[in-house]
């Protein structure tokens, strides 16, 4: 089910750019401050109706995790979060897209570790450039809140003296920029 019309867009098939995209997250360490990563393996596609209709679908790798920290990527590789040996994709399918002032909210499928949930996403439509002799590009910035144990990460690495090393919230954010392909 899709709802709203993404006019502004020329209907076809939009690839996800990343090059110039970032698929990122911040989750709350020790209770006082936030640890921020970001994944460097993802595709995806916009694809846009003559109506104006939309779709979209995304898939990251979850091995190529990076937070700047060798030892703590290799742990969040492991079974103790993303269990990227035996669930080595995550992906977002959209379920449908509603206009919000000259933005929009996206609803979707998001799968990690073999769990999917509903996901909801504030997107803010950066707008549409005729780019740089490759075709049109649009970019869009997107956020929302997810809790990882909703998805299976139940690790508890709790403070002794109260709390826990990680929240179980987790902010996606993603800068995306996609070019036409068709």
């Amino acid at each position: 089910m899709t709802t709203g019309t993404t006019n502004a867009l020329t209907a076809g098939t939009w690839a996800i750019d990343p090059t110039h995209s970032t698929l990122g997250f911040s989750v709350r360490h020790l209770m006082v401050s936030k640890v921020r990563g970001r994944f460097t393996d993802f595709s995806g596609t916009l694809v846009i109706g003559a109506d104006g209709a939309a779709s979209a679908d995304v898939e990251i790798r979850v091995d190529s995790i990076t937070t700047d920290n060798e030892q703590r990527d290799g742990h969040l590789r492991t079974a103790d979060f993303f269990h990227a040996e035996e669930f080595p994709v995550a992906t977002f399918k959209s379920t449908g897209f509603r206009v919000n002032g000259g933005d929009f909210v996206v609803d979707g499928e998001f799968t990690i570790r073999g769990v999917t949930k509903p996901v909801t996403l504030d997107v803010e439509f950066l707008g549409v450039n005729p780019g740089m002799g490759q075709g049109p590009v649009a970019g869009f910035e997107a956020k929302t809140v997810i809790n990882r144990r909703d998805f299976g990460i139940t690790i508890d690495m709790p403070l002794p003296d109260g709390g826990a090393v990680i929240g179980d919230k987790i902010t996606l954010s993603l800068e995306v920029e996609v070019a036409l392909q068709s």
